[in-house]
């Protein structure tokens, strides 16, 4: 099992919902441990960040054995009155195109 790595401190620009949301729409099949590990969270507040997300229609899930498999509603609008005419698939449109570049980056340095 990976080691977690150390809580960030002071405050960020994305939420942990937006960070959990992305770990979510780069693997659909994650497990709550690994993105808990992937966002330096713990279970429980994974868990939590994931009822937050499926009671207000941003994530479903359906049962796949003893697993779940994840569903992004990518037309769903963000919360925020400033983000009122961005979808949750721009944003998440964004992050994965960072994330994409990041790992060419690690890629090409190992």
């Amino acid at each position: 099992m990976g080691e977690v790595p150390a809580p960030q401190t002071g405050w960020t620009f994305l939420t942990n919902h937006a960070r959990v949301l992305a770990a979510i729409a780069s693997n659909q099949r994650t497990r709550i441990r690994d993105i808990a590990a992937h966002c330096r969270l713990t279970e429980r507040a994974v868990q939590k960040i994931i009822s937050d997300l499926e009671a207000d229609g941003y994530l479903t899930h359906d049962r796949e054995g003893r697993s779940n498999a994840y569903k992004i509603q990518p037309g769903t609008i963000l919360r925020h009155p400033a983000e009122a005419d961005l979808t949750v698939a721009e944003l998440l449109s964004l992050l994965v195109q960072h994330d994409a570049r990041r790992s060419e980056e690690t890629s090409r340095t190992s």
